[in-house]
């Protein structure tokens, strides 16, 4: 795989290119954004700081997403929940904080591969949810697994990837609440960040999005299910509080 890392501290740089190198993957390493904007194209999977010199990190994160949907995660210093929140809603897939451990990086890399690479149709998996299955209606709003699309009132919303696959996931199955740990196991591949707010971020995006609260329902204390035009039930609310 051909990683892209933006980094513009050579220590680091260096560390995680051996580090990549290692895995069998090849590097390009830019140190700023605007060469980051011109090799994009080429990259299978991005590693992004956001402290460089010419451009704020996250401006330049939503600037790639408009070009490129490879699988990204954020590698940086800055471990505000507003920044995790911002790089989340921007279109990071992970959000990783300095100093890490390496073998942790790594191990996030191939879950972000494995859940962002093509789409198998295994049954139940994470990987089925956009790939097969007719168009689910909640309201006006339609969600289609095999275009990859959300239409509001007819007009199209343009979700990030993992908004889409989170909203595909409860769509698949519109009639059950699913758990905060199902979801985050098939979708992010690990269950475990059920103490991070991704999810929380992924669901708010959506709605925001959307402009439909409703669409994904939060069951309190368990996790959420594909909201309607109904009424919640109890237990559920239309928004986090």
């Amino acid at each position: 795989m051909h990683a892209l890392l933006v980094e513009d501290d050579d220590r680091m740089a260096r560390a995680l290119g051996t580090a990549l190198a290692r895995r069998g993957h090849t590097v390009r390493r830019v140190g700023r954004a605007l060469d980051a904007l011109r090799h994009v194209r080429e990259a299978e999977f991005v590693l992004l700081d956001l402290g460089l010199p010419d451009l704020d990190g996250l401006e330049l994160l939503r600037r790639l997403r408009t070009v490129c949907d490879a699988p990204l995660i954020v590698v940086t210093a800055r471990c505000e929940e507003r920044d995790v929140v911002q790089g989340l809603r921007a279109g990071a897939d992970d959000y990783v904080v300095k100093p890490f451990r390496m073998a942790e990086l790594i191990a996030r890399i191939d879950t972000v591969r494995r859940r962002t690479g093509p789409r198998t149709h295994r049954p139940g998996g994470a990987g089925t949810d956009g790939g097969g299955g007719g168009p689910v209606r909640a309201g006006d709003v339609e969600v289609d697994p095999a275009r990859r699309t959300v239409t509001v009132a007819g007009s199209e919303v343009r979700l990030t990837r993992r908004e889409f696959d989170v909203l595909a996931h409860l769509a698949a199955r519109p009639d059950e609440v699913h758990a905060r740990e199902e979801i985050l196991d098939r979708i992010w591949g690990d269950a475990f960040l059920g103490a991070s707010r991704s999810l929380d971020v992924h669901v708010a995006g959506i709605r925001a999005k959307t402009g439909r609260p409703g669409l994904v329902r939060t069951v309190r204390g368990f996790g959420y299910r594909l909201g309607g035009a109904a009424p919640a039930a109890p237990g559920e609310q239309d928004a986090d509080r």
